[in-house]
């Protein structure tokens, strides 16, 4: 699919403020709650990285797009069907805001210094999965075999992992890229692939059927979150609106849920220094692939 097109359908299936959610993305209003410091009359351009479908990227990200535009900052929701179209939207700076894995925060801020915001006071952590009737244990036994990522950046579910099958065990494999989480699960489940590397959350959000039928084989040591990042042209008074809208949704128990939605349960604020900085020192751009 085109770039253009993913933006067309982006358009269609999601819900910028001013229009409204559709019912059973419905949320409490605001109406009670005190203006944030600052609003923007500018539509702000929101990318998210696509980890599931577009559609379930929508169905979680649009309450957020809503509650935005009733304190005043307008928002337009974009999802790509891949990341690598994802990464275009970043690496070009049009996106105002944008929620993506940690080394994609390192790219985006070497190329436009965009700047976190927030993220989930948890630790991201990436997973091998293969099949829990399998004949699969240990890394090793993936010596020539076919493993699936979501995207050749998805940072602790492809890119951290493929550093470590080479470095530490110097293990050959065939690569298949699935475009999000959920295909590279599935491959796995069809038997076209032996392992797939996924996201510690975005695996339990999968069904409990659809757990068990898979075993986790390596994880890797906790790291820096995916954050919500702002680029540099977004006023530091409209971040800091964004940064109190969010924080008092997690706060909040009738609209708890959206932002554990969205993997954010418990934001806290953060920043480049001090939380991605870090991960230029672990020397993995050279398995980073932009298409």
């Amino acid at each position: 699919m085109k770039k253009n097109n993913a933006i067309s359908l982006a358009r269609r299936t999601l819900v910028g403020s001013g229009l409204g959610l559709l019912a059973h993305w419905a949320m409490p209003a605001f109406a009670a709650t005190p203006s944030p410091p600052a609003t923007t009359r500018r539509t702000l351009r929101l990318a998210v990285v696509p980890q599931l479908t577009p559609i379930e990227m929508s169905r979680y990200w649009s309450p957020v797009v809503d509650a935005l535009g009733q304190r005043g900052i307008p928002c337009e929701l974009v999802v790509y069907p891949s990341i690598a179209a994802f990464e275009a939207e970043f690496l070009s700076g049009k996106a105002d805001l944008v929620f993506l894995n940690p080394y994609h925060m390192v790219m985006a801020h070497r190329a436009h210094n965009y700047e976190p915001l927030l993220h989930d006071a948890r630790a991201l952590e990436g997973v091998l999965l293969v099949s829990a009737d399998g004949p699969v244990h240990h890394i090793e036994q993936l010596r020539g075999q076919r493993i699936s990522f979501p995207a050749p950046n998805a940072f602790a579910a492809s890119l951290y992992i493929r550093s470590v099958l080479d470095t530490q065990h110097h293990l050959p494999f065939e690569v298949h890229y699935a475009q999000n989480h959920r295909n590279a699960i599935r491959q796995v489940l069809l038997g076209d692939s032996q392992a797939a590397g996924v996201v510690k959350t975005t695996f339990e959000k999968e069904p409990p059927e659809v757990q068990q039928k898979l075993r986790v084989i390596y994880t890797t040591p906790p790291l820096a979150p995916h954050p919500l990042a702002a680029h540099p042209r977004v006023p530091r008074p409209v971040r800091a609106a964004i940064t109190e809208v969010l924080l008092g949704l997690a706060a909040a128990a009738e609209t708890q849920t959206i932002m554990a939605g969205i993997q954010m349960p418990s934001p806290v604020l953060t920043s480049y220094t001090k939380d991605y900085a870090p991960l230029e020192r672990l020397k993995i751009d050279k398995y980073v692939v932009l298409e």
